[in-house]
């Protein structure tokens, strides 16, 4: 892993970097001691602290704030605005949706003196919708998908769509993010998506 800033193309203000080259915005503040993957790109304003690990071919978007002791994982992409605070955990191929957040600390004060990181992990290829909020100490199941807006107060199962404040299951959702029906459905056994063909099986 490493960081560098590719050249500008004579004439253009947009810079070209080559495959698998890291891409950081001239306007992104990426503190040393972060790494960051090849082919990853790291967009204006945002705000990389020392000690965040971040995979390869990923993507930060303008605007979000990546914690030190973050760990991001391969093939992610993170929307403008995202906050993702020291004790999250995203594996890979993760969608967060612009502008949603994570906690870290239960029982936030100002003074900072009873400060406990509460740890929260994102499973592979899960998704969360645009201003949602995850509160710390939950496990965002695989391939679970968080509605737009939603707050999560509890860990989401693999498979499971949620929504709502506070999130409440409302259904299974395939690899591909179509919904595959609803809770009563036996993914146990395995049900086929009608839209991809996969079959899913938990």
């Amino acid at each position: 892993m490493a960081t560098m800033q590719p050249e500008m193309a004579p004439g253009n203000s947009t810079p070209t970097p080559g495959p698998g080259e890291v891409y950081i915005h001239p306007l992104a503040d990426v503190e040393e001691g972060a790494r960051i993957g090849n082919g990853s790109k790291v967009w204006r304003f945002a705000h990389v602290r020392g000690g965040a690990v971040i995979g390869s071919n990923s993507m930060i978007g303008n605007c979000c704030y990546i914690d030190t002791g973050v760990t991001i994982g391969d093939r992610v992409r993170i929307q403008n605005g995202v906050l993702v605070y020291n004790g999250v955990t995203i594996e890979h191929e993760v969608f967060l949706g612009p502008n949603m957040i994570f906690t870290n600390d239960l029982f936030p004060r100002a003074d900072g003196r009873h400060w406990e990181i509460v740890p929260t992990r994102v499973c592979k290829g899960a998704s969360i919708g645009a201003n949602a909020t995850i509160v710390c100490g939950y496990t965002i199941g695989t391939y679970a998908m968080v509605a737009a807006g939603s707050v999560v107060t509890k860990d989401v199962a693999p498979h499971t769509i949620v929504r709502g404040n506070p999130a409440r299951p409302v259904g299974v959702i395939c690899v591909c993010g179509r919904k595959l029906g609803d809770l009563s459905l036996n993914i146990h056994e395995g049900i086929a998506c009608l839209h991809c063909g996969c079959v899913v099986r938990v």
